[in-house]
């Protein structure tokens, strides 16, 4: 398959937040909405990260998704819709917390999940669920994009399952070339880690089922801080390339006759955005202790004949060694998550460039933006935590 690429002007400024109404951009647009139509799959920059879109409603288009991707059938697919109306043909309710937080945070990086319609989708998108997460996208080119192709847009991330998530349509290209229909470039993702999922519960409280660009202080100040709770479901690190194979050609059921439930969310399930090498998550009760013991472990992979990699905090940088590691990444400072969780999956992009065997991240308190940045440097890192002390 040839994969079409359409470079829009937008792409030249920063994070491509201008909105483009240039003919050149407006018939690239339009060409890639016909696609959609069509049954293809066309991957489009959003402000979190870029997705590989397919018509919500065709099966076929769907499952495209799943092979382009190596992603496992029991992930389900977010949903994206331009317009808020559009929800009445989707799901069957909206509670009044779910509404207050699209008042609050669409369009922008917030997936809800809501009961389902029956019969509006395929259902590969929702893993046989009879819920479906949704969000309206805060960035020009895939609104008008949404709005162009008129029906509603299944869209993972636009990366091989399992690698890091795509911040740049250069990213797509690495992963999916020849895989899918075309490419819409707008630039640099501006946010850098997917949407926050949330489904409000019986009881009104609002659960987080994955951490993202809204952080759980912004839902508080519209649900409430005590109407505001964690996923409960426990972390399956499972490389989701082997969880797809498995799914292909399925072993016996377990002792009690059951397998694993779909996850009401992506992001819930198997590990992700790994680079190629190995990588583990360094924790300390203080940087310059994280620092020793990094720097420590580093050495010896060195001496083994490993091609090290450190991802760090700018200020950190000083307690390290000189050539601590082969490939040394900073995700700029610790007093701006913003920073960092813009510019994470390109940093583990990186390790591959330079061919890195041994990496290791620091970790990063789990407030605000933190919560969401630890939520995938654990899913990279399959949960493997290294403690200083």
């Amino acid at each position: 398959m040839e994969t079409k690429y359409w470079k829009l002007s937008c792409a030249e400024r920063e994070a491509g937040r201008e909105r483009s109404d240039s003919a050149a951009d407006l018939a690239a647009i339009t060409e890639a909405a016909e696609m959609l139509r069509a049954g293809n799959t066309v991957a489009f920059p959003t402000e979190t990260v870029y997705g590989l879109g397919a018509d919500a409603r065709n099966t076929e288009a769907v499952e495209a998704i799943f092979q382009a991707k190596g992603r496992p059938s029991d992930n389900p697919l977010i949903v994206h819709i331009a317009d808020r109306a559009a929800l009445k043909e989707l799901v069957t309710d909206v509670p009044a917390a779910a509404a207050a937080l699209m008042d609050a945070y669409w369009p922008g990086p917030l997936t809800v999940v809501l009961p389902l319609r029956p019969g509006m989708l395929s259902p590969r998108v929702t893993a046989g669920l009879d819920t479906v997460g949704v969000r309206m996208p805060d960035h020009p080119v895939a609104l008008a994009l949404l709005a162009a192709a008129g029906c509603p847009v299944a869209a993972p991330s636009a990366n091989r399952s399992g690698r890091p998530s795509p911040t740049l349509a250069g990213h797509v290209l690495d992963d999916l070339a020849g895989k899918i229909g075309g490419v819409l470039d707008g630039g640099a993702a501006g946010v850098g880690l997917e949407s926050t999922v949330v489904q409000v519960q019986p009881d009104g409280s609002v659960a987080v089922l994955r951490p993202g660009g809204i952080t759980a202080a912004q839902l508080a100040a519209v649900a409430g801080d005590a109407a505001v709770t964690g996923a409960s479901a426990a972390p399956d690190f499972t490389p989701p390339q082997e969880a797809a194979e498995a799914m292909a050609h399925p072993a016996a059921p377990d002792a009690a006759g059951k397998s694993s439930p779909a996850p009401r969310a992506p992001g819930m399930k198997y590990a992700h955005y790994a680079p190629q090498g190995w990588l583990g998550v360094v924790r300390g009760a203080s940087p310059a202790g994280a620092a020793k013991t990094a720097a420590g472990l580093l050495a010896s992979a060195r001496e083994r004949g490993e091609t090290t990699g450190m991802l760090l905090f700018e200020e950190h940088l000083p307690l390290y060694p000189a050539g601590a590691a082969d490939c040394v990444v900073s995700l700029g400072p610790l007093a701006s998550p913003e920073t960092a969780a813009r510019s994470l999956y390109a940093a583990l992009r990186r390790f591959d460039e330079a061919g890195a065997t041994y990496i290791l991240a620091e970790a990063c308190p789990e407030t605000g933006l933190g919560s969401a940045i630890m939520n995938r440097l654990m899913k990279a890192a399959a949960g493997r935590v290294i403690d200083a002390e």
